[in-house]
């Protein structure tokens, strides 16, 4: 069934291409007001009849119809139109950070350039400098977002590759019931980016190759025992061949880093792994006790489970949701419909976290907008019994590190998510000055999203991870693993160092529906890599645990 993003997303690149191409601006506004009004459509356009399609604000007649048109064919023929009059390189331009469709108009028509190559050649050479609206800061940014972009080709988030991975490493198993299949590589250390999905197998490379040549995987690599195809979904699938008895080597082989198997080889051990059956057998050889696979990167782990053999989170561990939105602000359900969700899940409690005032653009709360949201809260309590949810906001860190209101309206929350939404293209020292104030704050609980990264869209802001956690353990702020999958900030790599200054870490899923719950698991399989275990996590208290959590730091924190 065709979903309401994918009719969104049509509508928003047709106003965009119409912005690009001079057309009429009532038009290109028209589409791009019905793209936003999809977006928040919580019931399937596909279920609504057209008579009440139209009574969508956002939603005409003529908008109606086009709605009709993409569910019947899957397309919209206005917008394949005027894709056909557009170069696709000038097309691409659109999938760069920054660039608008008033901008990629002056590249296209007065610069003349019609690829992304050629545009990034034209920044290393100062051409926008010569053209109205690019001055030396836009040129830089165009050419970060460029270099940005091109790097990351072909790279896939790992919630993105999930289901394919499933759904591929299912058929293969079913069509060849008597080989052996595991999944390696990057997805096995549950990599946050995913190039490539690995499988070792004991089919032969003659006929996989058979198999998914008939379905449409094009040979990349053809070597006697490894072999690589790529398919329509742009993922490069690749195999390493192995009989039964070396089955359990090829894959411990392929599973770590380069980094951790070097590791692995160095041990005085390693001469007594040949000819074991099973990856539990190659470590207790090297005196280990097992290593999951998503900890098999760096080569310091090995010295840190032999010393301290770690029973690493798992998704059934969270016992609450921390930091979600309600139509308060910007998320998409009532927290009476968020905390029900919470309830079926069976989580013991939510903490509403909707945004600051100086969001605007997401309908922050003001001072009055918090006592309302307050007292409404307090209504649920009652309601909900024994479930409870915490009153809490996700405020802004300012400018200059202060928080978004004054320590009054601060202490009328259970607790307070601190992030950064705005004026992210920051130095080093600016950025640091910003997170280390609101760190000092005594009212900041949780500092959101540490770097404000998005995964394969934008880098996040330069900052000093030890000294960041320093800060944190000095003055008992948790740092949150945000686990929106574009996210997953702080970076794994650093949750080690926190773990040991004893740091405590918050697996929070930064929901803005209830669907949104369900991106914790892509947090647990983040923080499993940086070794985290479900004591070292606030998420992961029970209801009555982050009640005296929350009560023990205000008495120290006295406020």
């Amino acid at each position: 069934m065709i979903d309401n993003y994918f009719i969104a997303d049509q509508f928003s690149l047709l106003a965009k291409l119409m912005e690009m191409h001079g057309e009429n601006s009532f038009r290109s506004r028209t589409y791009s007001s019905a793209a936003f009004a999809i977006e928040k459509v919580t019931h399937p356009l596909a279920e609504m009849p057209e008579e009440k399609l139209v009574t969508i604000k956002g939603i005409g007649d003529s908008v109606a119809k086009k709605v009709i048109e993409i569910l019947q064919t899957g397309k919209l023929s206005v917008l394949e139109d005027t894709i056909s009059k557009t170069p696709p390189g000038v097309l691409e331009m659109l999938k760069i950070k920054g660039l608008g469709p008033k901008k990629i108009a002056t590249i296209w028509k007065e610069m003349g350039i019609e690829s992304v190559g050629e545009l990034l050649y034209a920044c290393n050479e100062n051409r926008l400098l010569l053209f109205k609206g690019f001055g030396e800061k836009t040129q830089k940014n165009v050419q970060e977002s460029i270099e940005f972009y091109m790097k990351n080709q072909g790279s896939h988030l790992y919630a993105e590759t999930e289901p394919y991975a499933v759904v591929i490493d299912a058929t293969l198993k079913k069509q060849f019931p008597q080989r052996q299949f595991a999944l390696t590589g990057q997805f096995r250390r549950q990599a946050e980016i995913i190039d490539r999905l690995e499988w070792v197998t004991t089919a032969t490379n003659t006929e996989l190759l058979a198999f998914l040549g008939a379905n449409n995987y094009t040979t990349r690599e053809t070597l006697e025992d490894i072999f690589s195809v790529m398919g329509p979904e742009n993922v490069l699938l690749k195999f390493y061949t192995a009989t039964p008895d070396n089955f359990a080597a090829v894959l411990f082989h392929t599973s770590g880093s380069e980094e951790f198997v070097s590791a692995c080889q160095a041990l005085p051990g390693w001469g007594k792994t040949a000819g074991c059956q099973s990856e539990e057998a190659i470590f207790t050889a090297l005196e280990l006790p097992f290593v999951a696979p998503p900890m098999r990167e760096q080569a310091t782990v090995l010295k840190t489970v032999k010393n301290n053999p770690v029973k690493l989170i798992e998704p059934g561990d969270i016992k609450g949701i921390i930091h979600s939105h309600s139509q308060w602000s910007d998320g998409v359900h009532s927290i009476e419909e968020m905390a029900k969700a919470c309830i079926d899940k069976g989580y013991e409690y939510l903490v509403i976290s909707d945004h600051s005032k100086s969001a605007a653009y997401a309908n922050g709360l003001t001072e009055e907008r918090i006592r309302e949201q307050h007292r409404y809260i307090d209504e649920l309590n009652e309601k909900l019994k024994p479930f409870k949810i915490f009153k809490s906001i996700e405020c802004d860190i300012l400018g200059d590190g202060a928080l978004d209101y004054s320590n009054n309206v601060l202490s009328t929350f259970d607790l307070v998510i601190a992030s950064v939404h705005s004026n992210i293209k920051m130095t080093e020292d600016k950025a640091m000055m910003r997170l280390l104030n609101a760190i000092r704050n005594p009212y900041t609980t949780i500092l959101g999203h540490m770097t404000g990264r998005l995964l394969l869209s934008r880098p996040g802001y330069p900052v000093d991870h030890v000294t960041i956690i320093d800060a944190c353990i000095e003055h008992q702020v948790v740092i949150e693993l945000n686990a929106h999958p574009r996210r997953l900030d702080i970076d794994w790599r650093w949750i080690d160092y926190a773990i040991e200054k004893g740091v405590l870490i918050s697996i929070d899923p930064d929901a803005h529906s209830v669907e949104g719950y369900d991106d914790c698991r892509y947090g647990v399989l983040a923080a499993q890599k940086g070794g985290l275990t479900k004591q070292q996590n606030l998420s992961s208290f029970t209801l009555r645990e982050f009640e005296e959590y929350l009560a023990n730091r205000k008495k120290v924190k006295s406020i």
